[in-house]
């Protein structure tokens, strides 16, 4: 009697599950530290003076450095202990970053507030008084705040006149921000690997990682009014209270710790590297034009879409007299056309990758321009919905032709995350000098780079060429 066995296929329904709830946390998390700039302006730098916008755009600057710190770190973590463990140490890593941030609100009240509470006390003094002509009197009087107003004649904001003082809690919410962005290093890095690896019946690898980037662009999409209206009650300026993030990042915290605990208790699937990375390799994977310009292209990309994502909040607000609160759904109009965008793109499968960038690029461009000549931001919110396809047609273009040189080159790739970190609070100390409406010329020069690489840049002056073994 012959005995048959049937051996079934592992299904990791759940542990699916979790990586989708993971990339939503990712996307949530990324727009978050972007839209805690604001708040974090009106509560800790009142007295940062003519450098204000600079001060305020490094928080950005510190979440996106650790990517290009704490990248090869991460890879040498990955390679060495495997993807669970690195997985579970990213999750916790994120749980102390929650903490340094709730660390800092508690140090601004607990040491910094005395020493601020005079320039806060005269700011809420001189913003009671209603009109513009009895603002200016009262700030003439001491001379420590000057009234900034916008072209319209409404009021913005006071600009401190004395010497720069930062918080102490400023420093650590800095802190806080590169120990997000580290835990989003390791997170990135093997929660994609997870989602093609946990397979569900009746689904494909790219089928997951769509149903994950939805979530992920949903929570970019209703980041900044989760912050606004969530986190601080639709609250601007003076009346901010930076102690209002701390039931929201508690909540966030035992999400996290739920998470790790289930991680812990379940089966993922083993992930195996596609490489011994033994081969050597004739040729430097920079000798590939197409790969040494993508990665400028990559780190424009992510520069011109933080840009705008998290810096159209501080130009509304700053140089047009908007409430936080419409700055922040400016930021979510923005982020929502990113989700429609990757939605309509992937049914984009028959336009080339080359197509897709020269067209976004272009319709980028224009609305930049635009955004600067009627100072309407709306323009700039338009643009989020060609931003969807720029990191995509990017990827695949710097990849074309590079054969065996694939996987190192797609680490590289990664460096371009650096453009989040640099060019925001390049923006920021523009908008100092300048203005942010004249600061977007920034954006307009990215976006045009990235035009020059779909046009030119991208192709390859030359291809990998297999070796082809003979026999002895």
């Amino acid at each position: 009697m012959t005995k048959t066995y049937n051996q079934t296929k592992p299904n990791y329904l759940v542990p699916f599950i979790i990586m989708v709830v993971l990339m939503a946390l990712i996307g949530l998390i990324t727009n978050l530290n972007q839209q805690f700039q604001a708040p974090m302006q009106a509560a800790y730098l009142i007295k940062g003076g003519s450098m204000t916008n600079t001060l305020t755009t490094a928080l950005n600057f510190a979440f996106f450095l650790a990517y290009l710190v704490m990248g090869p770190i991460s890879t040498r973590y990955i390679e060495k202990n495997g993807y669970k463990k690195s997985l579970i140490l990213g999750l916790g890593i994120l749980i102390v970053a929650f903490a340094i941030y709730m660390c800092s609100a508690w140090c601004f009240d607990s040491f910094d507030l005395p020493r601020f509470s005079d320039a806060i006390s005269e700011a809420k003094s001189i913003e009671e008084q209603g009109s513009i002509a009895a603002m200016q009197a009262s700030a003439a009087e001491t001379g420590n705040f000057v009234i900034n107003t916008a072209k319209s004649g409404d009021f913005t904001g006071l600009t401190w006149q004395g010497p720069v003082t930062l918080p102490i809690a400023y420093w650590i919410f800095l802190i806080a921000a590169f120990v997000a962005g580290t835990a989003l290093t390791y997170l990135q890095a093997v929660v994609n690997p997870y989602l093609v690896a946990c397979d569900v019946p009746g689904t494909t690898g790219v089928q997951r990682q769509n149903i994950s980037g939805t979530g992920n662009s949903l929570m970019t999409t209703l980041g900044p009014l989760f912050v606004a209206y969530v986190i601080f009650s639709g609250k601007s300026g003076l009346e901010v209270n930076i102690t209002s993030l701390y039931l929201p990042i508690i909540c966030l915290m035992v999400l996290v710790a739920v998470i790790v605990f289930a991680l812990t208790r379940i089966n993922l699937p083993e992930i195996e590297g596609v490489s011994s990375g033994n081969e050597k390799l004739p040729d430097s994977v920079w000798s590939f034009r197409q790969l040494s310009l993508g990665l400028v292209t990559l780190f424009f990309y992510v520069g011109v879409e933080v840009c705008v994502g998290a810096n159209i909040v501080l130009y509304a607000m700053n140089d047009l007299a908007m409430a936080a609160k419409l700055g922040a759904t400016l930021a979510s109009f923005y982020w929502g056309g990113l989700l429609v965008g990757r939605f309509v793109g992937s049914f984009l499968s028959k336009v080339s990758a080359r197509t897709q960038l020269m067209i976004a690029a272009l319709a980028a461009l224009i609305l930049v321009i635009l955004a600067m000549v009627t100072e309407n931001p709306y323009f700039l919110c338009a643009i989020g919905l060609f931003h969807s396809v720029m990191w995509p047609s990017t990827f695949t273009l710097a990849l074309n032709g590079l054969g065996r040189y694939t996987s190192k080159a797609s680490g590289i790739l990664m460096m371009g995350c650096f453009g989040g970190a640099l060019l925001p609070v390049i923006q920021g100390a523009m908008a100092d000098g300048i203005g942010w409406n004249i600061s977007w010329i920034l954006v307009a020069i990215g976006e045009a780079w990235i035009l020059f690489y779909a046009l030119w840049g991208c192709k390859p002056n030359k291809t990998d060429v297999p070796v082809t073994r003979t026999a002895a």
